[in-house]
């Protein structure tokens, strides 16, 4: 009996034995699902090439199969290199899931369009050298923290670098070189405070390379470009590389009072503490020591430090005490030095930019003018209001001051007459002034902005005055006087998308096709500008097409941009358009905006001008009243879709452009955000669908679409 226990006890110690060692074999071979849908859409993005052996848009466990260049460890993809191995197409937009992924290396291809928004928000080491990629370097790579290797040379990128290198405390190695990337470098390169080796040569660079000197650098190549001034002190003791720029003959000019040191980390980097420049051992020496000229420098630093010490404790001082005197004037608050917090709020565009200091002598006239009643839709503000009286305001010298008396006359006294239209913020008028120039004046409401924040007014015009896009409404000027905030605009004479839309004029003809594809593509662009251009981000937060402005090539302006992120009352004034059929299903549910409502919102636009109907139609059958959700379900049906485009279309258009048009409406108005793609992808994909659709004369017709409005009969040229 005995032994016969003990044989079944050997048999159950076997038999659990084998249980144990085959399950974890099943569960090893298994990838994390995230994972094997991001690779998914990576291979079909990339014209599922025969290069990448064993990869496949329906088997779901690459790490099990060995999928070409792909290394994982446990359920998780950690590695993808799949350099030089002449793929082509893009890299999808789906990369952010790949959360264990360290390493994408994908070097030596053919890959083009953008580099995706939607990054792997762990990786170490980021490799698409040699390749075409164009466009911006997304401003999401300002969140991968851990980033050490950036390699994004031989390409086409292009335009100004964002202030994207902020947080990217840990990169090593950064080489953008041989491309066409223009402008100023960011001041964010200062925060590289690991960097050893850059590469920026063969671009368009401007200005100057000050800042570089306080950085760890071994390393450093910059020609072949377009800086100027003169190169640091410290950075002729590193491997510089410099021709082929316009660099300053002569002495450099000594730096300005207080300046600490230039290099100071630079050398300091690899020494182990020791403050010698000499690359020599570190044996001893009479000259190892720090010397008179190191005691003297130090006893400047002092001095130097201390006076910076008395001079903000005196200043903190005389702002208490001021803050003081208006308390007992009773003052509303006192703001705490205006021109600082301007200069912490302040975005950095790509664009033109006006860079004056900024007018602190703005005076005001204390004489009211004279105020004709006749027919003045606002009759009462004016007269009201008590007159405030501020000492000083700053103001930007970049856009023109206006005087309410100015305003009166050149808009008949905002006569009914002048009313261009109302929206969250106010009401707008056409101004007509002397000189015969035409502009746009937006008179903000008191609700949104009372009269004792004029200090934030004149914030709120010196941050809008900096964005500069082609597709983006200019600010022309302001006027800030008796508690009255008013900005003036230029003017567009074709009116708003909404009107051309939805307004029946028996003087004009309907949108072609090609120009309604044009106007998406013109104001995602603008929309792109401030997502992922502006730093940081802009949400416009409320998109609709009463905001796109047409211009007489029916070229479109995004207005209010940047007014609804900069006045602080402004999501209580949003909150009456919610129910407008514009909104995102969040915002409407918790009033929360962000990037991925604007992105809906626009998908939204993009319906208006396929389909030729309101956001939100209560004349229509109670099914067919809300635009998303009646036409969300055949977007995919090409039948269905025929029967939704506009019938003033006449069905002058190119099927497959509609097709693809609809597929870009499918993907911006998902109910769930983070399904939504960046506006960059959105770009590129209006981008090929114009490249792609061809759009012959023949389908074209004449344009002569709103010819009493403006239309430019050769639209359909500009539309790449």
């Amino acid at each position: 009996m005995r032994e016969m226990m003990e044989i079944w006890r050997w048999v159950l110690v076997f038999m659990c034995i084998c249980i144990l060692g085959w399950k974890p074999s099943s569960i090893n071979a298994a990838t994390d699902p995230q994972d094997v849908a991001a690779l998914k859409i990576l291979y079909t993005s990339m014209n599922s090439a025969p290069q990448l052996t064993q990869w496949s848009s329906s088997s779901d466990d690459p790490c099990g199969q060995g999928w070409k260049g792909v290394t994982c460890s446990g359920q998780r993809v950690t590695e993808i290199d799949i350099s030089n191995l002449g793929l082509t197409g893009n890299l999808g937009y789906q990369l952010q899931p790949l959360s264990a992924l360290t390493i994408l290396d994908v070097s030596g291809n053919n890959l083009g369009g953008s580099i995706p928004y939607s990054l792997p928000p762990n990786a170490t080491r980021l490799n698409f050298a040699s390749n075409i990629f164009s466009g911006n370097i997304p401003y999401s790579l300002n969140q991968i923290t851990s980033l050490k290797y950036l390699n994004i040379s031989h390409n086409q990128l292009q335009n100004q670098l964002g202030d994207i290198f902020g947080s990217l405390s840990s990169l090593t190695t950064l080489d953008l070189s041989f491309n066409s990337l223009t402008g100023n470098l960011p001041e964010s390169i200062s925060s590289l405070s690991s960097v050893n080796t850059m590469n920026l040569q063969n671009n368009q660079f401007t200005g100057t390379i000050d800042f570089l000197a306080n950085l760890p650098l071994e390393n450093l190549n910059i020609e072949n470009n377009h800086f100027t001034g003169w190169v640091p002190e410290p950075l002729k003791n590193i491997n510089l590389k410099k021709d082929g720029n316009s660099w300053s003959s002569g002495p450099a000019p000594p730096p300005p009072p207080g300046t600490p040191p230039a290099g100071r980390n630079n050398r300091n980097h690899k020494s182990g503490g020791n403050d010698t420049p000499s690359s020599g051992g570190g044996g001893g020496g009479g000259k190892s020591g720090i010397g008179a000229g190191g005691i003297a420098g130090i006893v400047i630093s002092i001095f130097v430090v201390g006076g910076i010490i008395a001079f903000f404790l005196i200043k903190r001082k005389s702002r208490r005490s001021s803050a003081d005197i208006e308390k007992l004037d009773n003052q509303p608050f006192a703001p705490l030095n205006s021109n600082e917090v301007q200069e912490m709020k302040s975005i950095q565009p790509p664009y033109t930019i006006n860079t004056k200091t900024f007018d602190t002598s703005a005076s005001i006239n204390l004489r009211p003018p004279p105020i004709d009643r006749h027919k003045s839709f606002d009759e009462d503000d004016f007269s009201k209001k008590p007159v405030v009286v501020k000492k000083t305001v700053t103001a930007p010298t970049n856009v023109t001051s206006y005087s309410i008396a100015d305003l009166q006359v050149a808009t008949g006294s905002f006569s009914v007459e002048n009313l261009l239209g109302e929206g969250s913020f106010g009401r707008v008028y056409r101004a007509q002034f002397s000189d015969g120039k035409v502009l746009a004046v937006k008179k903000v409401d008191a609700s949104v902005l009372p009269s004792h924040l004029s200090d934030d007014f004149m914030e709120i015009v010196s941050n809008i005055s900096r964005l500069h896009h082609p597709n983006v409404t200019d600010l022309v000027g302001y006027c800030s006087e008796y508690g009255q905030h008013l900005l003036v605009y230029e003017f567009h004479k074709n009116g708003s998308l909404h009107d051309f839309l939805h307004l029946s004029d028996e003087y004009s003809k309907p949108l072609i096709w090609n120009t309604r594809v044009k106007i998406a593509l013109g104001t995602a662009r603008a929309l792109e500008y401030l997502h992922e251009v502006c730093s940081p981000s802009i949400i416009h937060k409320n998109i609709k097409s009463a905001n796109i402005l047409l211009d007489a090539e029916l070229n479109p302006h995004l207005s209010d941009s940047g007014l609804a992120n900069f006045i602080p009352n402004a999501d209580e004034a949003l909150d009456s358009s919610a129910g407008s059929g514009c909104s995102a299903p969040e915002v409407t549910m918790s009033g929360q905006y962000t990037l991925k409502s604007d992105i809906y919102s626009f998908g939204v636009v993009m319906l208006e001008l396929l389909s030729g109907r309101k956001p939100f139609d209560s004349s229509k059958p109670r099914s067919e009243q809300s635009l998303v959700r009646w036409a969300t379900p055949q977007l995919h049906d090409i039948d269905a879709l025929s029967k939704m485009v506009d019938p003033a279309l006449k069905g002058l258009y190119p099927v497959k452009s509609l097709s693809r048009f609809a597929d870009v409406i499918a993907l911006c108005v998902q109910p769930e955000p983070e399904f939504r793609p960046p506006m960059s992808e959105v770009v590129q994909a209006l981008v090929r669908l114009v490249q792609r659709a061809n759009m012959s004369k023949r389908t074209i017709g004449t344009e002569q679409g709103g010819s009493q409005r403006g239309e430019n009969p050769d639209t359909h040229d500009n539309l790449s």
